[in-house]
């Protein structure tokens, strides 16, 4: 199992697991779903539910992924087969994103 801390312009927003069967879980961390001044993290994430569960990484953070030729580059670099996308978030998601959101491993 692998986690990492999700964090909205570098407040904790939530925390998302990779199980041992490769399922995804995104639960809100409670403080950050009750603060009325904070918003979701995505559109399929409504800060009424507290977890979410798929069986592959949900999109928002897919999407925060290099494709092609520079993917190919940081998983060679780094040392992650390509098809770990969990493992190349978790490398290259915690700094310099687009957007609000950051990824940092637990």
């Amino acid at each position: 199992m692998r986690r990492a801390d999700i964090y909205v312009n570098d407040v904790v927003a939530g925390v998302l697991t990779e199980t041992d069967k490769r399922e995804y879980i995104f639960t809100y961390d409670d403080a950050y779903r009750a603060d009325e001044r904070t918003t979701a993290i995505g559109l399929l994430f409504p800060k009424s539910q507290k977890e979410f569960t798929s069986d592959t990484l949900f999109p928002l953070f897919y999407n925060m992924l290099a494709e092609g030729a520079n993917k190919a580059y940081q998983c060679r670099i780094l040392k992650i087969d390509e098809d770990d996308a969990f493992g190349l978030l978790l490398a290259t998601a915690h700094t310099d994103t687009i957007g609000a959101i950051t990824v940092k491993a637990l």
